[in-house]
C-alpha cells in the first residue's frame, strides 16, 4: 500500500526550504535525532548518489548505508558517495557512535547492528552464500529506535530488506521505497511494495524531501495510555474507530488505545496533518485511507520458526506427548489464530512432520491445522505458500531442501505441508471458535488487545482445547490470573497445558453467533417436546434419593483448594456462610471448633493423597455443643473426580448421663473433665504437629518460590535485554477470521470451475476420450465416447470389459494392459460395425506427482479420411488401367516398327543385289540403275 499526497512538491524547492529550516520534530529520545537506514544492492550506487544530492546538508539526520559488497575487495563506497553530498561520509568502524548530519557506510564482509546509537560490526554468520545484511541491520534499527526508525530501500536484486522493514513497520516506523519503474534493478523495491510495507513510493530524487517532510510534520511519538490522552484526542480516536467500523466492518475498540494512536500519528505525519481532527476529516473524505489505516493496524509481521527454543520444545516434548495420548494413531487438531501470511502455521506443520519422521513406522498420525486471520489479502498469500528467498535466514538448509521447492523468486512449500493447513477468514471476537483442539498457538496477539478482551479470550481458548491440550503464547504474553485454567509447562517458553482437575470459576464468553446457537440448542433440549421431558423417575431412583436425604451423612465435594463444588445433605450444623463478600470456601465456612483441625488435616490428605479421620471434635452451634467425626478423602477415582476432595460429617452419639450421689458424682465429673482435657491436649498435639509439618512445607515452598522468583527475575532481566538488543522483530497478528466452511467452499468452487473448463475443452476438441484407472475401470469419459462405446453416467467404476462397443477391436483390453506395463503408447486404426473408422490411441495417465494411475484412450473419427482414401484408390486403379492400355499400344507400335525396319532391311538388300547385277555403262550409272 502506498500513501500518496494529493499535491506534488518540487524536490529542489523542498530541499532548499529544509536547508533553511533544519528538522526540529520527532527527535529520538536517546539520540536527539533520527537515524535513517538505507539498503541498496545492484544499481544502488547511482540511486544513492541521486538520493544524497537532494539531501540538505543541515537536515539534522544521520544516514546509515548498507549495501551488498564484495567481501574480498576494499570498500570505496565512502569515497564515491562523498562526491554527491557535503555531509561527511565515513566507513563504519566497530563501536562508532552515530552523529547527525553524517553518512555511514558498511565495510565489506561485515554485518552491522546498532545499540543505543552506537554501531557494532560483526563477522558474517557464513563466509559465502545467501547473506542478508540489510534485513539484519533494519531489525536492529527497529529494536533500538522503535517508532523513530526510518527505513529506505533503493535499487537492488532479490528481496533483502523486506523482513527488516516488517520489523520497522511493527514498531510504527516509516518505510520509503524507490519507485520500481525508476530503479535500475527493481527486485528489492518491488518485493517491499508487493508485501504492502511501503508508506511512500517515489523516485530516488524525491525520497529525501519526503522523508524530511514526514519528520517535520509527524507529532512527538510517545507511549501514552488511554487515560493520558486529552479529551479532544480521545474523541478523535473514537471517531476514527467508528469510521473504520463503518467502512471495513471491523471493530478496533478492543485494541489498546496507545497502539491505535501511534498508528494514527504515523498516518498524520505521512499526510502532514497537524491535528487528529484534521485526520478524521481526511479519513471521511478519502475512503481509500480507511483501507490503508486498516492495513496499518493489522501489522502482518511474522516469520518462520520465531523463538527457536519454543519450536524445539514443541518438537521434542509437546508433540510426542500429544501423540502418546493416541497410541492407536489418529488426527491431531491445531488452531493458529491471527496467522497473517501463514509462516506460523506452516512452521507447526513442518515441526509435526519432523516429529513423525522420528517415530517407529506402523502407527499412522496426521495433523490438521486451522489457520485463520482477519486480513483477506494475507490469507490469500498464505494459501499460495510462496515466500521470498530471504526466508533462508530463518529456515535451516535441511528444512529448505526437505519441505520447500525453490522457484524463480524464492521458495514454495511442498504439497505435503500445504495440504496439512486450511486457511480461512475469521473474526476471533464475533465468529465461533474451533473446538476439540490438541494445540492452540496464539502468539503475539494478546499484547495488542486490552485487558478485558484478554480475560474473555483465555476461557474461550480453554473451552476450545481438549483435556490436556496445549496453549502456546508469545514470549511477552502470559495467562495472567487464569491459573485455574492453564498450568505452565517446564521451561521459560510460554507453553501451557489445559487444567481439568480444578473448578473453573471463570465463565466462557462465547461470540455472539456461537452463544445464540448454544442457547437455542439448550432451549430446544428442554422443551416439552423433548423425548426426555415428562419421563417418570423409577422407583429405585426415588428410594435412593429418599435414603440420601434422610439417612446419608452430610458431605461436601471440594477442589484441592477447598472451594465447594457439590453439597450433599444438611451441612448447616457444620458450615455457615461467612460475613462479607460471598465465599464458598470450606475453611471460611467451617464453624467454631472445626476450622483449625480441618485445615491441617485437609492439607495433609491432599498432600499425601490419602484418607484422614478426625474423631470426636467438639463443635459449637448456637450455644449448644455436640461432637462430630470428620472424614477427609482425596479422590483418585473415578477420573472425572480425580483431584477433588470429599469431606464427610458424622455426628457422634452423646454418652448417657448416670446420676451418682455425693463424692461419686464429683469423681465422675472430674474423670469426664480429665478425659475431655486429655482429648483436647491430644488434639492440640496433633494440630501442633500438623502446624509444624505445614510450616516445614511452607518453608520449602517459600524457598522454592524464592528460587522461582529469582529465576523469573533473571528471565525478566534477560527478556528486557532481549527486547533492547534483539535482532528479531516483534510480530503482530492480524485480526480477521473466517470459518473453515468458507475455505472448503472456495476450494470446491475452484475445483468445479476447473472441472467445467476441462469438460468444455474436451468437448471443443470433438475427440472421444475415455479415462480408465489402473484396474481398467471407467473413471471419466466425454459425451462423444457414448456413440462408440455404450456408456452412461452410471457406468463410472465399471470394468471396460463389461461394456459393449461398436468397434471391431477385440484386443483393446490387452493393448491397454500392455501400455500400463510398458508405458509406451499404442495407436491403431480400427473399423466400426456401422462403417465408421477411428484412430485409437492409448497413452498412460500420468499424475502431477509423476505417478501412472491408469490410461487415456482417444478415438479420432477418420471415416472421411478413409472414404477419401478409397476414392483415391479407385482413381489410381483407373489411371493404372489406362496406363496399361497405353503400354499395350506402345508395345504394338514398337512391334510394327520392328517389322518395318526388317522390311526396309530386306528391301535394301534386294536393291543392293539388283545394283550389283546391272552392268555399268561407261563408268556411269544408268538412270534405271539409280532407280
Amino acid at each position: 500500500m502506498v500513501a500518496r499526497r494529493t499535491a506534488k512538491t518540487d524536490s529542489g524547492k523542498v530541499s532548499a526550504k529544509l536547508a533553511a529550516h533544519p528538522l526540529k520534530a520527532s527527535r529520538a529520545p536517546g539520540n536527539g535525532f533520527t537515524i535513517v537506514g538505507i539498503g541498496a544492492s545492484a544499481g544502488g550506487l547511482e540511486a544513492l548518489e541521486v538520493f544524497f544530492r537532494h539531501v540538505p546538508p543541515a537536515c539534522g539526520l544521520a544516514f546509515v548505508v548498507v549495501q551488498h559488497l564484495d567481501p574480498n575487495h576494499k570498500g570505496v563506497m565512502a569515497e564515491l558517495l562523498q562526491r554527491a553530498t557535503a555531509m561527511p561520509v565515513e566507513q563504519i568502524r566497530d563501536r562508532m557512535k552515530v552523529e547527525p548530519d553524517h553518512v555511514y557506510v558498511i565495510p565489506p564482509n561485515r554485518d552491522l547492528s546498532i545499540l543505543h546509537g552506537v554501531l557494532h560490526l560483526l563477522e558474517p554468520a557464513a563466509p559465502r552464500g545467501l547473506r542478508l545484511p540489510i534485513d539484519y541491520f533494519f531489525r536492529s534499527l527497529a529494536a533500538d529506535q522503535q517508532e523513530h526508525s526510518v527505513g529506505v530501500i533503493l535499487s537492488g536484486m532479490g528481496s533483502d530488506g523486506t523482513l527488516g522493514l516488517r520489523a520497522i513497520k511493527e514498531m510504527a516506523g516509516a518505510v520509503f521505497v524507490q519507485a520500481p519503474a525508476t530503479a535500475k534493478f527493481d527486485g528489492m523495491p518491488r518485493s517491499v511494495v508487493d508485501a504492502g510495507l511501503a508508506d511512500v513510493v517515489a523516485p530516488a530524487e524525491e525520497l529525501a524531501g519526503r522523508i524530511v517532510s514526514y519528520l517535520q510534520h509527524v507529532p512527538l511519538l510517545a507511549t501514552r495510555s488511554a487515560e493520558e490522552l486529552e479529551d479532544k484526542d480521545q474523541s478523535g480516536l473514537e471517531k476514527v474507530v467508528l469510521i473504520l467500523r463503518a467502512q471495513t466492518g471491523h471493530d478496533f475498540s478492543f485494541y489498546k488505545k496507545s497502539t491505535i494512536y501511534r498508528r494514527i500519528e504515523r498516518r498524520m505525519g505521512l499526510h502532514q496533518l497537524p491535528r487528529i481532527a484534521d485526520y478524521v476529516r481526511y479519513l471521511r473524505e478519502n475512503p481509500q485511507e480507511a483501507g490503508l489505516l486498516f492495513k496499518e493496524l493489522l501489522i502482518g509481521v511474522t516469520s518462520f520458526f520465531r523463538d527457536p527454543g519454543m519450536w524445539e520444545q514443541l518438537r521434542n516434548e509437546v508433540i510426542p506427548g500429544l501423540l502418546a495420548a493416541h497410541p492407536d494413531g489418529g488426527m491431531l487438531r491445531a488452531w493458529v489464530p491471527a496467522c497473517s501470511t501463514g509462516e506460523e502455521a506452516y512452521s507447526l506443520a513442518i515441526v509435526f512432520r519432523e516429529t513423525l519422521d522420528k517415530l517407529k513406522p506402523g502407527v499412522r498420525y496426521s495433523l490438521q491445522v486451522f489457520a485463520t486471520d482477519l486480513d483477506h489479502d494475507a490469507i490469500d498469500k498464505a494459501r499460495v505458500g510462496a515466500y521470498p528467498a530471504n526466508i533462508a535466514a530463518d529456515v535451516s538448509d535441511e528444512r529448505l531442501h526437505r519441505f520447500f521447492v525453490q522457484e524463480e523468486r524464492g521458495y514454495k512449500l511442498s504439497k505435503e505441508i500445504r495440504e496439512m493447513v486450511i486457511f480461512a477468514q475469521q473474526n476471533l471476537v464475533m465468529d465461533p471458535p474451533f473446538t476439540k483442539l490438541d494445540l492452540l498457538s496464539c502468539r503475539n496477539l494478546l499484547i495488542y488487545l486490552d485487558a478485558d478482551l484478554q480475560k474473555k479470550l483465555l476461557p474461550l481458548f480453554h473451552y476450545s482445547l481438549t483435556p490436556g491440550g496445549i496453549l502456546a503464547l508469545g514470549s511477552s504474553e502470559t495467562i495472567g490470573a487464569a491459573t485455574d485454567l492453564f498450568a505452565a509447562l517446564p521451561g521459560k517458553n510460554r507453553l501451557y497445558r489445559r487444567q481439568d482437575n480444578l473448578l473453573r470459576m471463570t465463565p466462557v464468553d462465547f461470540p455472539v453467533s456461537h452463544a445464540r446457537s448454544r442457547a437455542e440448542a439448550a432451549a430446544s433440549s428442554q422443551s416439552p417436546s423433548s423425548p426426555s421431558a415428562g419421563t417418570a423417575a423409577s422407583l429405585q431412583a426415588e428410594t435412593e434419593a429418599l435414603l440420601l436425604r434422610r439417612y446419608a451423612p452430610a458431605a461436601v465435594l471440594t477442589t484441592d483448594r477447598g472451594d465447594l463444588v457439590y453439597v450433599s445433605g444438611k451441612t448447616g450444623k457444620y458450615l455457615e456462610p461467612a460475613a462479607g463478600k460471598a465465599n464458598l470456601n470450606l475453611f471460611a465456612m467451617a464453624r467454631e471448633g472445626l476450622a483449625g483441625a480441618l485445615n491441617g488435616a485437609f492439607a495433609k490428605a491432599v498432600r499425601e493423597r490419602s484418607t484422614l479421620v478426625l474423631k470426636d471434635l467438639a463443635l459449637e452451634n448456637n450455644g449448644a455443643g455436640h461432637r462430630v467425626n470428620v472424614t477427609i478423602q482425596a479422590l483418585t477415582e473415578p477420573a472425572v473426580l480425580r483431584g477433588m476432595v470429599l469431606v464427610v460429617f458424622a455426628d457422634v452419639a452423646a454418652s448417657p448421663v448416670v446420676k451418682a450421689p455425693g463424692k461419686a458424682a464429683r469423681a465422675s465429673a472430674d474423670q469426664s473433665r480429665i478425659a475431655e482435657l486429655a482429648q483436647q491436649l491430644q488434639q492440640a498435639h496433633e494440630e501442633l504437629q500438623t502446624t509444624r509439618e505445614e510450616m516445614q512445607t511452607s518453608q520449602e515452598e517459600l524457598k522454592s518460590a524464592n528460587e522461582e522468583l529469582q529465576s523469573t527475575n533473571e528471565e525478566l532481566q534477560s527478556t528486557n535485554e532481549e527486547l533492547t538488543t534483539s535482532k528479531e522483530e516483534m510480530q503482530s497478528m492480524n485480526e480477521e477470521l473466517q470459518t473453515v466452511n468458507h475455505e472448503l467452499t472456495a476450494k470446491v468452487d475452484e475445483l468445479s470451475q476447473a472441472g467445467d473448463d476441462m469438460k468444455n475443452l474436451l468437448n471443443s476438441t470433438d475427440i472421444a476420450t475415455l479415462f480408465l484407472d489402473d484396474q481398467l475401470k471407467v473413471r471419466r469419459f466425454t459425451s462423444q465416447t457414448a456413440s462408440i462405446i455404450k456408456l452412461i453416467p452410471g457406468d463410472a467404476g465399471r470394468p471396460v470389459t463389461d461394456l459393449a462397443t461398436e468397434l471391431d477391436y477385440p484386443g483393446l483390453t490387452d493393448d491397454a494392459r500392455e501400455v500400463l506395463s510398458s508405458l509406451v503408447f499404442r495407436e491403431r486404426q480400427v473399423a466400426a460395425r456401422d462403417g465408421r473408422w477411428f484412430t485409437v490411441r492409448i497413452m498412460p495417465y500420468r499424475t502431477q506427482a509423476n505417478r501412472i494411475d491408469g490410461v487415456v484412450i482417444t478415438f479420432v473419427d477418420i471415416t472421411a479420411n478413409k472414404a477419401l482414401e478409397a476414392t483415391l484408390r479407385e482413381a489410381l486403379a483407373t489411371l493404372q488401367n489406362r496406363c496399361n492400355e497405353q503400354d499395350t499400344q506402345l508395345d504394338q507400335a514398337r512391334t510394327l516398327e520392328g517389322i518395318l525396319r526388317q522390311a526396309q532391311a530386306v528391301l535394301e538388300q534386294r536393291i543392293a543385289h539388283l545394283e550389283e547385277a546391272t552392268p555399268r555403262q561407261g563408268g556411269k550409272e544408268s538412270p534405271r540403275g539409280r532407280k
